[in-house]
């Protein structure tokens, strides 16, 4: 019998990322089907971002912020892609796509959808010319219900999804957090839901359509609060820093700022009782098991500030984190990427960029051990490949001049 099972690299020798071989063509813009194929780029893939021959994808004019030419929020998802660049309502343009998805393990779109189809590279037009072909459609609302053809915005996901009003202050306004969640969810589902596919192709030597909903997205990341509504029947409310069915765990006030506290047991909440001075509070019976401290919470709250104001944050939380009690200061970005646990982690890398320069970037943060994750190359220029990636797909150099003569590829 021959044995499928890849050989495992020899200790010391260096492998390949796992996703070596897989090819990808990314017609997606803006962030949930970047990220998406970021990922697959990171693990190895061979990642063909399409963007339009006019200003493309919609992120590179999304500044200030820029760098060099580019702004940061296009540079902050397309590492490890070439990019060409395609007028899609053109024949000539469509067909050289049309050859790109035929070669290609995975497509990725984010259309709106039935907008895929108009284009004739709907699921249905290329899977029948590639049967392997994954295709992997994002949107705010998925391909099926009656809000599918609806535009879908991060934000509006996120206000439908119930996410907003579980975000903020107790009686504040709704809030969205500081990062597209939304958009951020569906890219990692839609690698997910790849990945899955691709390891099912193996069985069944066919592809298949993976639907991933903005709305969807949110919906899952509910989870616990989710299941506390399907438990009791209430609606869940907003709990600003705190976490609603444990206490304490939240961000406290100091003399000079916050620290995060997280005490997620009995066993810690009597131990941060000690470290704060408050002994008997760990043996009052109105905050002896978490369930007392949540019915209690008001009470306690005001009582544990009261003993931290006597420091600063960062002198608590090297008090609490030398007892063993899960702890720290509320960090900038700036202070996140910059220490020392982010460092020794590697999770911030540095490329060279045509225009920007010298580019740092969040590096990925799936640490492998046989087939790493890696970053090779900067984030393309426009159209940067388009006539290295025709020249592969065997059009010959007068083809591509006259492609370039008629606006269909630039």
């Amino acid at each position: 019998m021959i044995s499928t099972t890849p050989p495992v690299p020899a200790p010391g020798a260096e492998a390949s990322p796992a996703l070596t071989g897989i090819r990808v063509l990314d017609l997606s813009r803006i962030l949930s089907g970047p990220l998406a194929t970021m990922v697959l780029a990171d693990l190895g893939a061979e990642v063909i971002k399409v963007e339009d021959t006019k200003d493309g994808d919609d992120t590179r004019q999304w500044g200030p912020p820029f760098q060099g030419t580019e702004a940061a929020y296009f540079l902050a998802a397309n590492r490890n892609k070439r990019g060409i660049s395609v007028d899609l309502k053109t024949d000539q343009g469509r067909e050289f796509v049309l050859r790109l998805a035929d070669r290609a393990d995975v497509v990725v779109e984010n259309f709106r959808p039935g907008t895929a189809d108009r284009l004739g590279l709907g699921h249905r037009d290329l899977s029948a010319r590639n049967p392997r072909l994954i295709y992997a459609s994002i949107s705010g609302y998925g391909q099926t219900g009656p809000w599918a053809t609806r535009p879908g915005y991060d934000a509006i996901a996120q206000a439908q999804s119930g996410m907003m009003s579980i975000t903020g202050e107790p009686g504040g306004r709704p809030m969205r957090p500081g990062v597209a969640t939304a958009d951020i969810g569906a890219g990692m589902w839609a690698a997910i839901g790849i990945l899955a596919a691709l390891q099912a192709r193996r069985t069944t030597g066919r592809g298949q359509h993976v639907d991933i909903s903005l709305l969807d997205g949110q919906l899952a990341w509910l989870t616990y609060v989710a299941g506390g509504h399907f438990a009791t029947g209430a609606v869940p409310a907003p709990h600003g820093s705190a976490h609603p069915t444990i206490v304490p765990y939240q961000a406290l006030a100091t003399a000079d700022g916050h620290v995060m506290v997280a005490a997620g047991n009995d066993k810690l909440w009597r131990r941060l009782a000690d470290v704060l001075g408050l002994a008997p509070l760990g043996r009052d019976p109105r905050f002896a098991t978490n369930p007392d401290r949540v019915r209690h919470r008001e009470q306690l709250i005001p009582l544990l500030e009261e003993a931290l104001a006597r420091r600063g944050a960062a002198e608590w939380a090297q008090l609490l984190d030398d007892a063993g009690i899960p702890c720290a200061p509320i960090s900038d970005v700036a202070q996140a990427l910059s220490g020392p646990q982010a460092v020794a982690r590697g999770m911030v890398t540095e490329l060279d960029h045509p225009t920007a320069g010298r580019l740092r970037t969040v590096a990925s943060p799936l640490k492998l051990s046989a087939t790493p994750a890696r970053i090779r190359t900067a984030p393309p220029l426009l159209g940067q490949h388009t006539d290295e990636v025709l020249a592969e797909t065997g059009y010959s150099p007068a083809d591509i001049a006259e492609l370039r003569a008629s606006g269909a590829v630039r």
